[in-house]
């Protein structure tokens, strides 16, 4: 266990030091106050961890440390994003369309509102 965790906080930190140099390379480039260097780290993230659970999944590649490294590690501390996109494309992909619908609609909401919240808070400290 203690073997797992090391191999995901490593991947982990190489993946949230990814996501810094991209998303900075990416907005230093454009004028815009649009977030697009969070934009192409989240579809870059999105790409990555879907070749990497098809190839899992295909190929049979890798240790269990190797695919936790990988998924869980790197592409969850590059962009959280990217699982909550592969969370709903397997409850699509296993029929499960209710919950496919509510997952991102009710992490949204909620998510906004705990922000909205957490500001609030903030505020009135």
């Amino acid at each position: 266990m203690l073997k797992t965790i090391l191999f995901i906080g490593a991947g982990s930190f190489i993946g949230g030091v990814a996501r810094y140099l991209l998303s900075r390379a990416v907005q230093s480039g454009v004028t815009s106050g649009f977030p697009w260097g969070t934009m192409v780290v989240n579809v870059a993230g999105c790409l990555l961890i879907g070749i990497l659970y098809g190839l899992f999944e295909r190929n049979h590649v890798g240790s269990e440390a190797l695919r936790m490294f990988l998924t869980v590690g790197f592409c969850d501390g590059f962009t959280t994003f990217s699982t909550f996109v592969h969370e709903n494309y397997a409850l699509l992909g296993s029929g499960h369309f209710t919950h496919a619908i509510l997952y991102p609609v009710i992490s949204f909401g909620v998510g906004l509102l705990a922000a909205w919240i957490g500001h609030l808070i903030v505020r009135a400290a």
